[in-house]
């Protein structure tokens, strides 16, 4: 039986009190000495255990020495006080002594708190901060887990609070660099209908800061960061560095823990981010009903008196985004930000536009969107889309069963069951270089047929056991129409396809072929045109100019 102390004294007095037993018999039905069976019937509480005195005989002729260096460097510089090694080394070098380390830093941690007790530092204080309505707002980035597409990955949580109403805005992105930073204040501030019209404090943020000025209040701004805060009118007031900053914008450093736990707690399972900031913008409308702490008032009470201090918003938001033009390497990839993406493969050696938000990127050629992809949160990372690569795979067959863009098909589920059903029966009647030449035909038809479609099409092909690509386009055809939709149509790119968008000006054809259909189709019985006339074309003869 395991049982605290507090728990055995307990069952001894109440044994003692309800069965008489004596302190003999109390000692053999519990196992424990007499001594104790004593203790507990003349207390309710056992006596606390006693921590032995560790004493350091090797380290005492010098303790005295120790308190004096101590003392001495109080008011040196913070980053040339002396350490526990430092005071290792000097004993050993002034007085020939070699102290094991622990020893030296058990008792310096020990006398600097008690020195530091004595007076020799005092107590830091805080103050109560006066916030008036529409003045002050804080920003911070905090991390959080979502399930995304399946899979978890570390988001950052934006949060934009005003110092008066505790109104608070918040934005997930796959990031925390300068995108994401400059897109959570335009979303922020268009929420919220205005601008603070004093300061809004920030940690030293790589985004906003390039350099700390040394000891001193002064940065070096970044200078899109510069104009941003210049377009909007706010003025950024920047915390100290290192866990002294935290205290100067308490609120929203408990706003970020707050949200975290009270929203985000499980980890949310979303299929896209922009489903997971929908939910935010629901949760947000929830909390205008919350008082913090002791208030009278709601956050949303508050909020409306805020809502008239806040300075006008400009007549268009400012533009976020990041542009590059890249060139095309030979694998079809362009490199942003230390991460590669796929385009068509016809933009091979050529220098296309980059559109880089906090949450995608896209490519154009001129004014055309050529590619999108989700932005890829860290280094060396790519991402290649199957549909990019296509019109090489008809010339390049076997390198379809290894590429890294078919390996990333099947991890987004974009390459199915269907699609391995298909191309298994076509390598087996037509061999492994035709049959992935139909498979290549079959994913053409996904530039202009509804994915669901082209499934359609391919789990028809697959029960007639024919592995024409024409067979597909025809039973996606008609799965289109039974669903009441154009059999034709330009798919528009998902979240998981990303692929290229065709020109919705060019017309859209499925070619057929009745001789390669003769077994699946019924026979075309029209009539053969006639070519009589055409062939009187054939005889003429020019007339002499002369």
């Amino acid at each position: 039986m395991s049982l605290s102390k507090q728990e055995l004294f307990d069952r001894i007095r109440r044994d003692s009190w309800q069965q008489q037993l004596s302190v003999r018999a109390l000692s053999k039905k519990y196992g424990v000495h007499r001594r104790l069976v004593r203790e507990a019937l003349a207390s309710p509480v056992p006596k606390p255990r006693k921590r032995p005195t560790r004493t350091s005989p090797r380290m005492e002729p010098y303790k005295k020495t120790v308190d004096e260096w101590l003392r001495a460097y109080l008011e040196a510089p913070r980053k040339q006080r002396h350490t526990a090694k430092r005071i290792g080394t000097r004993l050993e070098e002034e007085f020939g002594v070699i102290l094991p380390y622990t020893t030296v830093r058990d008792f310096v941690t020990a006398r600097r708190r008690a020195i530091a007790a004595e007076g020799g530092v005092p107590a830091e204080g805080f103050l109560v901060r006066h916030n008036a309505p529409g003045a002050d707002a804080e920003v911070d980035f905090g991390e959080v887990w979502v399930d995304l597409a399946g899979q978890r990955v570390k988001c950052y949580l934006f949060t934009f609070r005003l110092a008066y109403s505790g109104r608070a805005v918040h934005r997930i992105s796959r990031s925390c660099g300068q995108q994401a930073f400059f897109e959570g204040h335009v979303h922020a501030l268009t929420v919220l209908g205005g601008v603070p019209a004093g300061q809004v404090r920030y940690d030293n943020l790589t985004p906003a800061v390039r350099k700390v000025v040394f000891r001193s209040r002064l940065r070096e701004e970044n200078p899109k960061w510069t104009a941003l805060h210049t377009f909007y009118g706010f003025t950024p007031f920047y915390c100290e560095p290192g866990l002294r900053g935290a205290h100067e914008k308490g609120g929203v450093e408990g706003q970020v823990g707050y949200f975290r736990r009270n929203y985000l707690t499980p980890v949310p399972r979303v299929e896209t981010l922009e489903d997971l900031n929908g939910q935010i913008t629901a949760f947000e409308q929830r909390e205008l009903q919350r008082r913090i702490g002791s208030r009278i008032r709601t956050i949303g009470q508050d909020f409306a008196r805020e809502a008239p201090h806040l300075l006008p918003l400009p007549a268009e938001p400012f533009e976020t985004a990041m542009t590059f033009q890249p060139r095309v390497d030979r694998y079809s990839r362009i490199t942003v930000k230390m991460c590669s993406y796929s385009v068509p493969v016809r933009f091979i050696d050529r220098k296309v536009t980059v559109r880089l938000t906090g949450d995608a990127l896209v490519v154009f050629e001129g004014r055309r969107e050529i590619a999108r992809h989700a932005r890829l949160a860290g280094r060396g990372l790519e991402h290649l889309v199957l549909d990019h690569y296509l019109e090489v795979l008809l010339r390049k067959p076997g390198a379809l069963d290894r590429s890294e863009a078919l390996h990333q098909a099947r991890a987004e589920g974009r390459f199915t069951a269907e699609h391995e059903a298909f191309w298994a029966m076509a390598q087996r009647q037509l061999g492994e270089i035709e049959g992935t030449k139909a498979l290549v035909r079959v994913l053409l038809l996904h530039r202009h047929q509804e994915h669901a479609d082209v499934l359609a099409g391919l789990r028809a092909a697959v029960s007639l056991g024919t592995c024409s690509d024409d067979v597909v386009a025809l039973e996606a055809r008609k799965a289109a129409q039974a669903a009441g939709r154009a059999p034709t149509v330009t798919a528009a790119p998902t979240a998981a396809d990303q692929t290229e968008l065709p020109d919705p000006q060019l017309p859209q054809v499925s070619h057929l072929t009745p001789r390669r259909l003769a077994r699946s189709l019924p026979e075309d019985a029209r009539p053969l045109p006639r070519l009589e006339q055409w062939d009187e074309l054939l005889n003429l003869r020019r007339k002499d100019p002369s």
